[in-house]
């Protein structure tokens, strides 16, 4: 536990594994912040780092985050920002290794501190849970597990503040953790610089909120709004800040030297992001209730929120689990004026009556119409024939016959000679065959998840 500090800065450096590069850098070198806070993983994202780690036991982690601390952790250090990421994945200890092998080429050894956090990956378990009358039923079908047992490719548990917390008590400079939920990363740093009680359910909540706010980075600062967004300055646009108080009240900010917007609005639209019952958004920690949040525009991009209520939480995490639901090519052709649309159309139909000539059946065959409403869909309204261009997008999913799905990607080519007239941008060239994955997401009791923390020393 801190001392208590009144105010702590935590800022967004990055909302999901592939946002803007320069953000986090920004963060870091345009004002004063305490802590930078990364979040890389989505459901989908866990499988693809157990396939990786699958093919080399030293990956499994979100690469980025390794050269990003080559441009930031010796400002950082020296600063005294502290960096908290779940960039580990499902390899949080290589990704530890890679970033001291980084530290000490930077001339950092035995100047930070770096820790990890493990015991969020179930995938090794999931036998011994189910054996132990852990049935991990779907939160959406209430289906047992085991009618997807043999096609299982990842399964983490959502972990809250605690063992971020007990690593910042540590000492640790930077947090490496594996499946966090988004908000903790925010709200573990103002429990443990706040010293609050696990119990202040309010005060929790609070945090909670911040960090539903960071979670998304630009997405509350102006990015992705619907609000005026031609006055929004994307080349340079600044990520959030969360300036937090003791009592739990905190500001909305940004860099004021860096582009973006915030406002109500901005914030208003990143707190309905993703959001189901507002009475009831559950963390590890808290239950938050979103619907006693209040906002009010305190100056020019700050934002104040006060006023949110908390309840005890629950004795459940969830659990993310990610298994192999079949294949999938998605093709694509563009035709141009005259008759776009009525081209397209009779391409779709080409490829489709040649499939059923085979004897091909998949599970579904989608088609879109880009360029004639296909965003907009019947809300397009009428379309007349004067389209200077159309592009057909049709995809196949099948759920367990890879080689359908292959024979569909080599046919769609046939349409370039042996089709309608004018057909160009065959994007990308023949589509590939993907795996597709989805989510199942479960409740685990919190007794069966027991997060483990290590902090080191550069060596």
């Amino acid at each position: 536990m801190s001392d208590g500090a009144q105010s702590v800065r935590v800022a967004s450096g990055q909302g999901f594994w592939g946002d803007w590069l320069e953000a986090p850098v920004l963060q870091v070198q345009s004002g004063p912040i305490d802590y930078l806070v990364m979040d890389y993983l989505a459901e989908v994202t866990m499988s693809i780092l157990q396939k990786q780690r699958g093919r080399d036991p030293s990956q499994g982690y979100a690469r980025d985050f390794v050269p990003l601390m080559g441009r930031i952790l010796g400002t950082c250090i020296e600063s005294g920002i502290r960096v908290i990421a779940n960039a580990g994945g499902v390899n949080p200890l290589a990704c530890r290794d890679a970033v001291f092998e980084l530290a000490n080429a930077e001339g950092l050894a035995g100047r930070a501190r770096i820790g990890v956090i493990t015991g969020d990956d179930l995938l090794e378990r999931i036998d011994e849970l189910l054996a132990a009358g852990v049935e991990l039923r779907s939160m959406e079908t209430g289906e047992p597990l085991e009618m997807v047992r043999d096609r299982i490719q990842s399964a983490n548990a959502y972990l809250g503040a605690a063992p971020i917390i007990e690593a910042l008590q540590r000492g640790a400079d930077v947090v490496i953790a594996g499946r966090t939920t988004d908000t903790a990363l925010t709200y573990a740093p103002m429990m443990f610089e706040h010293g609050w009680p696990r119990d202040d359910w309010d005060k929790l909540a609070a945090g909670v909120v911040a960090g539903h706010i960071n979670e998304c980075g630009a997405q509350a600062t102006g990015g992705n709004t619907g609000v005026d967004w031609q006055s929004v300055d994307y080349i340079d646009i600044g990520y959030p800040i969360i300036e937090s108080q003791a009592s739990g009240e905190f500001v909305v900010t940004k860099h004021e030297n860096l582009g973006g917007r915030v406002t109500e609005a901005t914030v208003t639209e990143q707190l309905l992001y993703e959001m189901g019952d507002p009475s009831e958004y559950i963390t590890p920690d808290c239950v938050a209730d979103f619907r006693t949040i209040q906002l009010e525009q305190q100056a020019p991009n700050r934002v104040r929120v006060y006023g949110v209520s908390g309840y005890r939480a629950t004795d459940q995490l969830k659990v993310s689990i990610s298994y192999l639901a079949g294949y999938k090519a998605v093709g694509r052709m563009a035709y141009s004026w005259p008759d776009a649309l009525a081209k397209a159309q009779t391409a779709d139909r080409t490829i489709r009556g040649r499939l059923d000539r085979i004897g091909l059946r998949f599970d579904e065959v989608h088609t879109e119409y880009f360029g004639a409403g296909a965003c907009h869909g019947s809300l397009a309204g009428p379309l007349g024939d004067d389209l200077p261009e159309v592009e057909l997008r049709i995809g196949v999913k099948h759920s367990s016959e890879r080689s359908a799905v292959e024979r569909f990607s080599r046919e769609i080519a046939s349409l370039i000679l042996a089709g309608p007239p004018t057909a160009t941008g065959f994007g990308g060239g023949r589509p590939r065959v993907q795996e597709m994955v989805a989510y199942w997401p479960a409740l685990i009791p919190k007794a069966h998840v027991q997060p483990r923390v290590e902090v080191e020393v550069v060596p």
